[in-house]
């Protein structure tokens, strides 16, 4: 690196080559790509503190955008943007390339469509309500979102994670127990004495306990797009969604557990319901019906078997074979055939009716009761969907907006709900099938919507014999994918074991205290670790790489030397409320010096001075005695920092001889200039250690916001470390932030903005030039 001269302070930097010339090397012979990287470039520009680059880069303020000014605004083409905004199908519609997309979206359609059928019936008995409320909850919510969502490729519809959340609201608030005990019900239902059969009141209760979930769950999702909310997703993280759907994918797997083995267990909620339903299963297992468990165990080892078949021949298939489809077909046949139910006490699914129902207004007494779990089945929903629309809309490369797929998700769950369907999102294993099978847009959703209307209006009634045990194996089956996810346990360990702690916290709260209480705990565990992690952030000395202006971490870089003189201090995390008197505790201890210690040491000397000078002068007013005025008194004070004590005598030589009346007046203007400023030589005076550094240079450039907290902390700092005769100077501020500190009065003529560099490097050869005490430093400013 070539020396400036002295001067004006000025800069030479060597760089390694920028990224982008990297891309150019991979196109080179490999001689000149090593030449290529020999080479430096140079830049010399002039040392600049934040007043010399404002006036170099003529700053000004960014002009202020008012967006609800535009909100208010009312023209035609305001409100053809806001249609198109809230109606997208509008906008890609009358652009369908028909010939290009309608075939892809007609196969994919049919090929949901057959998924959504068995998986409807599924997850209608996974909610705990009867099958055909799954076929009306895979109809009206996917036409909905066909035309207000912005995905392409997601399929709406019945979802395992969202069916055992209304499952397990339902079970908590109508248990089979009470509503099949003729005297107890515990839900009001205006109509519930017109049925004379307890399960047909039962299922009553229950449906309308779901539709009522449904519109709350629509009105919570409608009005948080509508305020734009949609960023609340952001505080649900990929380790915590993923724990979460895993912890529901073991309550689905237990709940179906049951119907599998043919036994008649207890309705529970609340913490540690599944635990007791475990242990109440393991009692129960002598009275398996053996028919019910062969006929679960058939139709699952078949649906494996097909869909291994289908994965392999996936080349060659222009639609995969429909596993679920053809294993309900069959399990139909042949539980009528045989006569399951009668000949070996198979429980079916029974009557299905045809045809559509009437829309029912929710009942609002309810909704007192369903408001918490709607909320949190409203979140876990929409994170679901919004993090399947944006894998998609990345892969195809268009934008899914956030808000309002809050609001079609919304609408979607709140017209629903009118017309008796519980609370659905979007399913993985469809929207896969979706995408894979040449789906381009929600014309695929439409398709298959319409396909389930058929089976709804004319062919449902013919799954009449289908055994619950073939509902529980498709559902089992399709959780291989979010059983897969224990995975990543061992990859996070490997990564980030933070996001580990994370998904366990989440996996144990939600298996233990159920799904509502499992969200809330797994959100607040998850915002306290957030707020522990900015408390306790990195903070490092930095020091000066050789023959370079870049500045990192002593402890890290072997090579890096810190600058004699000059103590650089950064945090990896932005200063404010929560981490502040952290970051000040942690800026003494790096910088080794005890500054409470010198501060309090230092203020009590100097007060054991303003003693002695008041007690001088108060010997100074009392009568002197007779004396010959032609002879002196020679007096030598001498004051011992130490001990306090006052020495007088004679020694002429040794000590310096003042009459009183002098030295008093010496005192106390020595006094009056040390109440003023702290000259230089103040600490060695009294007796204390200096610190072994003349300057504090503190990189700001984390820093993204400032509070009233943070200003106080830094002029603190500033105040503190000038009292032990240390200057400190701010570097690398965002110009936000350098606005942010002048609207909160933190200039004034002690610290300004001449303390406040544009890059470390600058403070530092700052700080050599001007040093506090002693200039003495300059050759090695030079040499920076």
């Amino acid at each position: 690196m070539e020396q400036l001269p002295p001067g004006p302070a000025r800069r030479a930097v060597r760089l390694s080559d920028a990224a982008g010339e990297r891309d150019t090397e991979a196109l080179l012979p490999a001689a000149q790509a090593m030449e290529l990287r020999k080479r430096d470039y140079c830049v010399e520009r002039p040392l600049l503190n934040q007043e010399q680059l404002e006036e170099l880069g003529r700053w000004g303020p960014a002009p202020r955008t008012h967006r609800w000014r535009t909100w208010l605004q009312c023209s035609r083409a305001r409100a053809h943007a806001l249609l198109l905004q809230h109606l997208p199908i509008l906008a890609w519609l009358p652009r369908y390339p028909v010939r290009d997309w309608l075939l892809g979206d007609l196969l994919s359609g049919l090929s949901v469509a057959i998924m959504q059928l068995p998986q409807g019936l599924a997850y209608a008995l996974l909610a705990g309500l009867p099958p055909v409320f799954g076929l009306y909850s895979s109809f009206y919510p996917v036409f909905i979102y066909f035309l207000f969502g912005t995905s392409r490729h997601i399929s709406v519809g019945t979802f395992a994670v969202m069916s055992v959340m209304v499952g397990s609201v339902i079970e908590s608030l109508a248990p089979d127990e009470d509503l099949l005990a003729v005297s107890n019900v515990t839900v009001n239902l205006p109509d519930a004495s017109n049925f004379t059969d307890n399960e047909t009141a039962r299922d009553a209760v229950r449906v309308q306990l779901a539709s009522t979930l449904g519109v709350l769950v629509g009105l919570f999702q409608v009005g948080l797009g509508l305020v734009r909310f949609g960023f609340v997703v952001t505080y649900l993280s990929e380790p915590l969604v993923r724990s979460y759907t895993t912890a529901a994918s073991v309550q689905v797997f237990i709940s179906q557990l049951k119907y599998v083995f043919g036994l008649q267990l207890r309705s529970r909620s609340g913490p540690l319901s599944l635990i007791y339903t475990v242990l109440e299963f393991f009692w129960k297992l002598p009275q398996t019906v053996v028919g019910t468990l062969v006929t679960a165990l058939v139709a699952g080892l078949a649906l494996v078997a097909i869909k291994l078949l289908s994965e392999k021949l996936r080349r060659y298939l222009p639609l995969p074979i429909p596993g679920e489809l053809l294993t309900l077909i069959g399990a139909t046949a042949i539980s009528y055939g045989v006569g399951l139910e009668q000949q070996f006490g198979v429980d079916i699914v029974g009557n299905i009716p045809a045809g559509l129902v009437p829309p029912v207004a929710p009942n609002p007494q309810l909704f007192a009761q369903l408001v918490g779990n709607a909320f949190a089945i409203a979140v876990v929903g929409f994170a679901i969907a919004i993090s399947l629309g944006k894998i998609f809309a990345l892969r195809h490369g268009y934008r899914v907006d956030s808000n309002q797929e809050l609001v079609a998700l919304g609408l979607s769950n709140l017209v629903g709900g009118l017309f008796q369907c519980f609370p659905v999102s979007c399913s993985m294993s469809r929207s896969l099938v979706q995408e894979s099978t040449g789906g381009n847009t929600q014309v695929a959703g439409a398709i298959s919507s319409l396909f389930l209307l058929l089976i709804i209006l004319k062919l449902g009634e013919l799954f009449r014999d289908l055994p619950k045990a073939v509902l529980a194996a498709v559902i089992i089956v399709n959780l291989k994918g979010m059983l897969l996810q224990f995975k990543d346990i061992p990859t996070l360990w490997k990564t980030n074991r933070i996001d580990l702690l994370i998904w366990l916290v989440t996996f144990v709260a939600t298996i233990l205290l159920n799904l509502d209480l499992g969200l809330a705990v797994a959100i607040v565990f998850s915002l306290l670790l957030m707020v522990v992690r900015t408390q306790l952030p990195h903070y490092s000395i930095l020091g000066r790489v050789p023959d370079t202006d870049i500045y990192r971490d002593v402890a890290e870089y072997s090579e890096a030397r810190e600058v004699p003189g000059v103590k650089v201090f950064r945090s990896s995390a932005t200063l404010f409320f929560a981490n502040a008197e952290f970051y000040g505790d942690a800026l003494k201890q790096r910088c080794g010096v005890d500054v409470d210690y010198l501060l309090s040491q230092k203020k009590k000397l100097l007060k054991k001075r303003e003693m002695q000078l008041k007690r001088l002068k108060k010997s100074k007013t009392q009568p002197q005695t007779q004396a010959d005025p032609s002879k002196v008194t020679s007096v030598s004070v001498y004051v011992n920092p130490s001990q306090g004590d006052i020495k007088s005598d004679d020694m002429e030589d040794s000590r310096e001889k003042v009459k009183p009346g002098d030295y008093l007046d010496g005192v106390a203007a020595s006094s009056q200039e040390d109440a003023k400023a702290p000259s230089g030589s103040m600490l060695r005076m009294l007796g204390l250690p200096q610190p072994d550094f003349h300057s504090l240079v503190l990189d700001l450039g984390t820093l993204s916001f400032v509070d009233t907290v943070c200003l106080k902390s830094l002029k603190n700092i500033f105040r503190e470390f000038r009292e032990i005769e240390v200057e400190v100077y701010i570097a690398a501020c965002h110009s936000p932030v350098v606005a942010q500190l002048e609207a909160g009065n933190f200039f004034d003529t002690s610290i300004t903005k001449r303390h406040v560099f544009a890059s470390v490097h600058d403070a530092v050869t700052f700080a050599l030039q001007h040093p506090r005490q002693e200039p003495g430093s300059s050759a090695l400013a030079t040499k920076l």
